[in-house]
This record gives structure tokens, sequence and C-alpha cells, in this order.
């Protein structure tokens, strides 16, 4: 609610020093460079993210300067001074980058290697598991039923 009335004092402010239809027209330019913006900006963020799948590296870089480029087009195609300010703020790739080593501080990311988590494979040795595949379970563990849902513990329940 705060932004809302902030951003309507300051169009009063504006168009009180500047008049009602240059105003008008600078709220419209402003949605021009930011679609603009967004075409250049958001269409090189997307190379970027692709480059970094195609050569397997970890994406969450050029997925973070891509959603900060989509919230920048998004706040300057809103009608608002205020809204302009911080969306033309993100278009600045040193914005960006302070902005995402802040918020990667406080964030872990991790590579989950398909192979499993040691090198080569399976195993602390590397490769796939050699001997049978051996399920232990213990008399309590398994009991037959005629009842197909697993999730049943009983009659009636």
């Amino acid at each position: 609610m705060a932004v809302p009335i902030a951003e309507i004092a300051v169009f009063l402010m504006v168009g009180a020093a500047i008049g009602v239809l240059p105003t008008i027209a600078l709220v419209i330019i402003t949605a021009i460079i930011g679609a603009y913006l967004l075409k250049q900006q958001g269409t090189s963020a997307f190379a970027r993210l692709q480059d970094d799948l195609r050569n397997k590296r970890m994406p969450a870089a050029a997925i973070g300067h891509a959603i900060t480029v989509a919230i920048a087009g998004c706040l300057l195609l809103t009608p608002g001074f205020i809204t302009d300010t911080l969306g033309f703020l993100l278009f600045i790739p040193a914005v960006r980058a302070w902005l995402w080593r802040g918020i990667t501080s406080s964030v872990k990311v991790e590579r989950i290697d398909p192979n499993g988590p040691y090198p080569g494979g399976y195993g602390p040795t590397g490769g796939a598991p050699t001997g049978p595949r051996v399920i232990d379970l213990d008399e309590g563990d398994y009991r037959p039923s005629n009842d197909p849902s697993p999730w049943r513990e009983g009659p009636g329940g």
C-alpha cells in the first residue's frame, strides 16, 4: 500500500513542477525504454544461461541475472517514477552483481551429480556397484496382505 501512495505523491509533485502532459510523456517514454532494455538484456541473460547449460556449468548466476532483468522490466513497465528508478538501477550490471553477491552470501547452491556422490559412479571406488543387490528386511518390516494399498494399517484404517 505504501508504494502506490508514494507513487501518487511523486506523480503529483512532478506534475506540479513540469505539467501534466510532460509527466504522462515521461511515464510513456520510460515504459518504452524499459521494454527495449528488457528485450536487449533479457536476450543476453538467456544466451548466458544457455551457454552455461551447454558447457555443463552451474547456471545459478545466469538465472539470478535473468530473474533480476525480468523484475527490472516489470518495474519499468509499471507506471511510476519510484518503480522506474528501481527498474533502471536493476538494469545496471554492477548493481545486479552487487545484489547477486548479497543474495548468494546467504544461499548455498549444490550441484547434484546424476552419477552419485562419488567421482566416476555409484560407490566409493567409482563405477557401478558390484555383487547382488540385497534388501535386508526384519520379520516386523514385512507382512503379507491381500490389501492392495500399502498405506493401510489394518481393517478400518
